[in-house]
């Protein structure tokens, strides 16, 4: 049994031809389901377009963000496992029976974009890929795609978590942290990303500064100890270049004092690594 999440703010164009799509796959099915649209206070006629469609509309009274409104599904979602779409047209919901189809093996199912509408710019994939390399080293691996809304998992684990995910776009950012750091299971299946209907709501600049943000505060719940190798190493490196910058100069006093400081800095850095990792192991008993 499937509750599916629709979140949508100023979707009019397209979120009454996503609930028909969601409908029309579902319907081949023999999945229990229901669709919850979490209205997140458009100023369009986003309502107008759900009513009448069949599906529930939750309304807040003004603008949340993506994760709040997803946020409000699940606490409202009446199934334990929880399908989140986007209402831009942007997905290929008759993949959802595909996705369907590894639950409940895995804890959570996820969509992952391919093809030239998913890259977009040189700076989105610039970015795309400085952020793959940062989730791989948090969490060991290699990631397919991140922050993809096209998804499935247990609604239990999500609310479980639910204080550490964000409230913003880097929901399902945090989400994926989250299962994999909590040691759940997780599976991708790629899928084609299509042309959105309407404008983006993401900021490039400060979406992307948001998510190091959001990023950074998840490895120092989840994994802090690795942020804090990362920090030592980092001074470990400028340290031993100032040094050899001080000994090209003649200035081997200079040079023993900049590694010795180094070498204290880090000492601090480790002992602040492990007071947070004994930290996060009491936390978890």
């Amino acid at each position: 049994m499937l509750s599916i999440l629709i979140p949508a703010y100023n979707e009019a164009p397209s979120i009454k031809q996503t609930i028909e799509q969601v409908q029309a796959v579902m319907q081949q099915s023999s999945t229990v389901y229901e669709i919850i649209v979490i209205n997140d206070g458009s100023t369009d006629e986003t309502v107008a377009q759900v009513e009448g469609t069949g599906a529930r509309l939750i309304s807040h009274p003004s603008n949340g963000g993506y994760g709040r409104a997803l946020k409000t599904g699940m606490r409202n979602a009446q199934y334990d496992w929880i399908a989140i779409v986007d209402a831009d047209a942007t997905y290929p919901l008759n993949r959802l029976p595909d996705l369907l189809s590894y639950i409940p093996r895995f804890d959570m199912v996820v969509g992952a974009r391919k093809g030239v509408n998913y890259w977009g710019s040189s700076a989105k994939r610039v970015q795309r890929l400085i952020l793959g390399q940062l989730i791989t080293f948090v969490v060991g691996e290699k990631i397919p795609d991140i922050n993809s809304g096209f998804r499935i998992f247990r609604k239990d684990i999500a609310l479980s978590h639910i204080r550490q995910i964000s409230s913003g776009f880097s929901f399902t950012t945090t989400l994926t942290l989250a299962m994999f750091l909590d040691e759940h299971f997780v599976c991708y299946i790629p899928v084609e990303y299509h042309k959105r209907v309407g404008k983006s709501k993401v900021k490039m600049g400060r979406d992307t500064l948001r998510m190091l943000q959001i990023l950074v505060m998840a490895i120092l719940y989840y994994n802090p100890l690795k942020l804090f190798l990362f920090l030592c190493i980092l001074d470990f490196v400028i340290g031993l270049i100032m040094a050899l910058v001080g000994l090209l100069f003649n200035s081997a006093v200079t040079s023993f004092y900049f590694f010795g400081l180094t070498l204290l800095v880090a000492l601090i850095i480790s002992a602040l690594g492990f007071v947070a990792e004994v930290s996060r192991g009491h936390r978890l008993r």
